[in-house]
This record gives C-alpha cells, structure tokens and sequence, in this order.
C-alpha cells in the first residue's frame, strides 16, 4: 500500500507548526502561546509577591535597587488542540479526493501531534466515532485511522457541524477538509466559528468538476442519492457549467471571509508537498 506520505515530505514536515491568530489556553505543554502566565522562558511581566508564590520567581535585582518584592511572569506553552472535521460522503469517492482529503489531515495531524498537539478527526456521515490521538508515538495510529477510511453515504454536514460544536473540549482550531457538495454547506460554515478558536476551510474538488471533460447526450448519476438526470453537454452548455462552477467556488471563498474563516481550495492533481509548504504558509495555516 503507497503511504499517505512519504518519508521525506514528513521530514520537511517536522520544522512546521499549526498557525492560529488568537493566543490560546489549554491543558496540555505543548508549544503555543497562552493568554496565561506559566514557565516557560520568555519573560512576560512582573506582579506583586504574595505569600504562596514560588520564592524562585523573586526578582532580587529589583528589590535590591527599589525595595519592591515583585515575582517575575513568563509566557505558558501550551497545546492547541486540531479538530478535523473530515467528509467521508459518497460524492468524495469521485477521483482521489478522499484520498487527497485524507493525506491533507495526515499532514496536518503530523506537524500537530510532532508539537504535542492534541488531534481529534470528526468523519462524516456521523456513525464512526471520532477518535482522539495525542503524542508523537500516536502518528502511526492516526495514519492508520485515516488509511481506513471509506466513502458513502450522504453528506451531514449540518448536523456534523452541531455535533461538533456540543462536544466540550478548548477552542483550539478547526479544519474543515470537504469538497462542499451539498445545500447545506452555507449554512454549515456560518455555524463553525460559533464554537470559538480558528477556522480553516479546505474544499478538495477534482478538475472535473470543474472543467468537465464530458460531452453529448449523457444520463448522469447522483453518487449519494442514486438520482438520475438526462443531459446534452453541447459546448455551448459546458461553458455555461463553467462559469456557474467558478461562481460558486468564489461563493465559497467569500462566504468563509464573512465568517471569519480561512480558505483554501486544494485540486486532486495540486502537488500537496508544494501548496503546504508554500501557499498554506503564505496563508497562515501552516508557520
């Protein structure tokens, strides 16, 4: 079986962390910056002494010089935990895009867990259980978690969101890996950023999708719900697919920046090694 990524990606992979663009506060050591105060080395502020502080924190050079007992602070680091809200829908069978989907979660998964982040992946439709990894040892359970992976049935994706937002656990951030192909998908990601933290969005479509290749009198099939329709793709038609598919991809991409979310649009036939460490960089997902 070809790895969901290979050796040397993940090497390259190690030097990355997950981006954020709020200070957060866990429960766990990890290695982002809290809105806390722990003991870590960069020096934060200075407080009164009260009794009970640890006496090692005394700033002694301040005390000799201005007679005021005052305890040092210093940024806490602390985890950020990465939920990946993964569909599993019929319609990602089409093409590699579950495939594509589920080597965009690895690799997320990887810079997390390499930075003692926890990670959670939440696949949809909602009958698998969502597990819970934590800890670099968890890299080979979290591969093989998402190697397992199927597609079908329909696409949930409103109630995937609700479920998602009712499960207790600290902000954190969010990634959201669909192609999107569903009515629900507008008001599904105006619920996300409900829940707190950050929110990225990667919509994986295949360039058929697209830009079909397709043409002449055809009896499409709908992947999740069996539905047939009779069409003629003359190429007057195909165009006007065409445009109406961009628009909605534009849709999309404006309908996250209300929201408040990251986009990215991630094709099949992308080089994955080079949008991660390129334009995701560049866009924050990944520093």
């Amino acid at each position: 079986m070809t790895p969901l990524l290979e050796p040397a990606f993940l090497a390259r992979l190690e030097a990355l962390q997950l981006g954020t663009r709020r200070r957060l506060a866990g429960h766990f050591a990890g290695e982002h910056r809290s809105v806390r105060h722990g003991s870590s080395i960069d020096f934060a502020d200075y407080r009164q002494y009260n009794p009970g502080d640890d006496f090692r924190r005394i700033d002694y050079f301040l005390y000799a010089r201005l007679g005021v007992l005052n305890v040092k602070l210093f940024e806490a680091e602390e985890d950020l935990h990465l939920r990946i809200l993964l569909d599993t829908s019929a319609s990602m069978g089409a093409g590699d895009k579950l495939q594509c989907a589920c080597r965009v979660a690895a690799a997320l998964g990887f810079v997390a867990l390499c930075r003692r982040d926890p990670v959670s992946v939440h696949s949809f439709p909602l009958h698998r259980p969502a597990p819970r990894f934590a800890g670099r040892g968890a890299v080979p359970a979290l591969f093989g978690h998402l190697e397992r992976l199927e597609a079908g049935g329909e696409t949930p994706f409103a109630t995937a969101v609700s479920s998602l937002l009712a499960r207790p656990g600290p902000v954190g951030l969010t990634v959201v890996i669909s192609d999107l192909l569903t009515p629900e998908w507008e008001v599904a990601l105006g619920r996300l950023p409900s829940r707190g933290g950050d929110v990225v969005v990667v919509q994986v479509l295949d360039p058929e999708e697209l830009k079909p290749s397709l043409a002449g009198d055809l009896e499409l099939v709908d992947r999740e719900s069996g539905g047939r329709v009779a069409v003629s793709l003359a190429a007057e038609v195909v165009a006007q697919y065409e445009r109406l598919a961009a628009a909605w991809v534009d849709r999309v991409a404006a309908r996250c920046r209300q929201v408040g979310a990251g986009y990215v649009r991630l094709l099949t036939t992308d080089d994955l090694e080079a949008t991660l460490l390129g334009a995701w960089r560049t866009a924050g997902v990944l520093r």
